[in-house]
């Protein structure tokens, strides 16, 4: 649970930023997005070998 102090006089726009920042920090939507749907090991494992050479591809590119 979060919990954000507001300051006497505090605006509640300032109040609702802070909110919003911690809220993305703590990776809460992230992770629930995540849990919607399994996916295999092999097929994420597949994925971030992918990425990488994606990645690598790009820098290679980069150093010619």
């Amino acid at each position: 649970m979060l919990i954000i102090p507001i300051k006497d006089g505090e605006n509640i726009d300032r109040a609702l930023k802070r909110f919003k920042r911690k809220f993305d920090r703590t990776g809460t939507m992230r992770q629930l997005r995540e849990r919607q749907t399994f996916t295999k090991p092999s097929v994420s494992r597949r994925a971030e070998v992918q990425k990488a050479a994606y990645i690598q591809h790009l820098r290679d590119q980069e150093d010619v």
